[in-house]
């Protein structure tokens, strides 16, 4: 067995799939998910099966719903939810995690790891401890039964950024006994504005919301959901996120065409070729729900953020801030108000430059009575 010990916090397709990874790569590894109903086969069966690209059981040290249990003596805390339940997951940790602890989000989204930095602090809790993200989730995989999991791939070269930045070298050196795949980004700023999910995601669902409704999400969402006047919008959304990164001096935030170049060698002059002469993209599907994490993730936790910065660089968010007002309108709410806003994220009242200071060096205690 290896010295290093896991906890998997989530135990959804992503969480399951890490687990049994790491269990059967060899690591102690423990798995907490809030509502224990949904582990209890696991723990019955003391483990995952695992199939697909790999294969095995992954026996686990622990499944459980008590948080303090499944913190206690981890030297990594793997975070695998929904980017709107990074905030309840900081708070539940929150009396818990100690000095030399490692939380990392699995993928933070955008500023994931500066809003579960400052409710740790608005808990109480000033321990040493590193908390960084990932740009993007490191497994393609579905939860097959209560206790079993395919992988359909592991994807390569994932990037991760710790706040303080200084501390990202200290998190690969952690993660990469078990991962080679995580990579060094700059900063948590380039995971959190090269989230391409931001640019894609809110605005195909809000503008085909109707066809979603209409037919259940019979339709493929990248092929059919893009028409010409669709990614002239989500170019629109793009230099938005692109221009205020710029403001944030990050020098290697991608645009969505360069990311498509990267992850599927489409090389084309516009967002609608490059979508459309993507192979990648045939077949998948639309929601079948408006309700789904495109607009109820992505917008508080991506779009939010993103127009919130925008406001402090003096950068007009127009394309951004009209797919937030459409969806606060679709949903009935206020996901300004329940997002990553500046307030949330302890960066109320700053500008550009202290902001990009707190990403880079660390959220301070002065900093968060400001």
């Amino acid at each position: 067995m290896k010295n290093l010990k896991f906890t998997v916090i989530g135990a959804g397709h992503g969480g399951k799939a890490m687990a049994a990874h790491l269990a059967l790569k060899g690591f102690p590894v423990k798995l907490f998910n809030r509502t224990y109903s949904k582990i209890h086969p696991i723990v019955k069966m003391k483990g995952i099966e695992i199939e697909g690209e790999i294969n095995g059981f992954g026996k686990l040290e622990l499944a459980t719903d008590n948080i303090e249990e499944a913190v206690k003596d981890a030297n990594v805390i793997m975070v695998v939810v929904p980017a709107f339940a990074h905030g309840a997951i900081a708070e539940r940790c929150a009396p818990y995690l100690k000095d030399g602890q490692a939380v990392i989000l699995n993928p933070g989204r955008t500023a994931g790891a500066l809003e579960f930095i400052n409710i740790l602090h608005e808990r109480g809790n000033y321990n040493d401890v590193t908390v960084a993200e990932a740009q993007t989730f490191i497994y393609a995989s579905r939860g097959m039964g209560p206790a079993s999991v395919k992988i359909f791939r592991v994807k390569q070269a994932i990037p991760v950024g710790a706040i303080p930045a200084t501390k990202t070298d200290m998190i690969l050196d952690l993660l990469n006994e078990a991962y080679s795949e995580f990579i060094s980004a700059t900063s948590v700023i380039e995971t959190s504005f090269n989230n391409i999910g931001a640019v894609f995601h809110p605005a195909i669902a809000i503008l085909n919301s109707s066809r979603i409704e209409c037919t259940l999400g019979n339709f493929q969402f990248y092929v059919e959901g893009v028409t010409k006047s669709v990614a002239q919008i989500l170019e629109a959304v793009d230099m938005e996120r692109v221009e205020i990164a710029h403001a944030l001096k990050c020098k290697n935030v991608l645009s969505a065409m360069d990311w498509l170049t990267m992850a599927y060698n489409v090389v084309e002059g516009s967002l609608f070729d490059g979508i459309h002469s993507n192979p990648g993209y045939a077949g998948i599907m639309a929601p079948q729900t408006i309700n789904n994490r495109y607009i109820t993730e992505d917008v508080p936790m991506s779009l939010v953020p993103i127009s919130e910065f925008g406001k402090a660089a003096g950068v007009d968010t127009v394309a951004i801030d009209s797919l937030i007002n459409l969806a606060n309108i679709i949903f009935k709410t206020d996901f300004r108000k329940s997002g990553r806003n500046l307030k949330r994220l302890g960066l109320e009242n700053l500008n550009i430059e202290q902001i990009r200071n707190v990403f880079i060096n660390g959220i301070t205690e002065n900093q968060n009575k400001q």
